[in-house]
């Protein structure tokens, strides 16, 4: 049997998925099947687009519960407050500019189940977070993206 792969996350990011997931369960998944039962009451199937769009929700509905649960229940916590500020590690905000340049960016690094990189997280698998993962402030760091290299100087790392 394959081991089931881990998921890493901090506290917060395990508290808004199991909202999700209850907002899914307790709410979404209602109005799906009301949607359908509404659109089954229009008559022919065959030719239904609103039962087949509501259908099609609801598989996504339900897959989005069965990977959240999986999520959850592999769920490794992240505690950035036992590592130290000293090196780059997941749950840590790394502040740094590129080489050159003086524009500074911040990231925090977290696990692909939370990331969000218009809100600043980004997943510890993105090229970015795997290249300053392990080094320090003061530290120049090559990063390999799809647009090519590029250098950044690690400038400060919190919590």
């Amino acid at each position: 049997m394959a081991t089931e792969k881990s998921y890493p996350m901090t506290l917060d990011g395990k508290l808004k998925l199991e909202e999700e997931l209850n907002k899914l369960i307790t709410v979404t998944r209602k109005e799906v099947v009301e949607r359908i039962k509404v659109a089954r009451s229009f008559g022919d199937l065959s030719e239904n687009s609103e039962y087949d769009a509501a259908k099609d929700e609801q598989a996504f509905v339900e897959g989005r519960i069965t990977t959240i649960e999986m999520m959850l229940r592999n769920a490794q916590i992240i505690d950035s407050g036992d590592a130290s500020n000293d090196l780059v590690s997941l749950g840590k905000t790394v502040t740094f500019t590129e080489v050159p340049g003086d524009e500074e960016e911040a990231y925090t690094i977290v696990g692909s189940a939370e990331a969000d990189p218009f809100e600043g997280r980004i997943s510890n698998d993105s090229p970015i977070a795997k290249a300053l993962l392990g080094h320090g402030i003061g530290e120049t760091v090559s990063i390999q993206t799809p647009d090519g290299e590029m250098k950044v100087k690690i400038i400060k790392i919190e919590a």
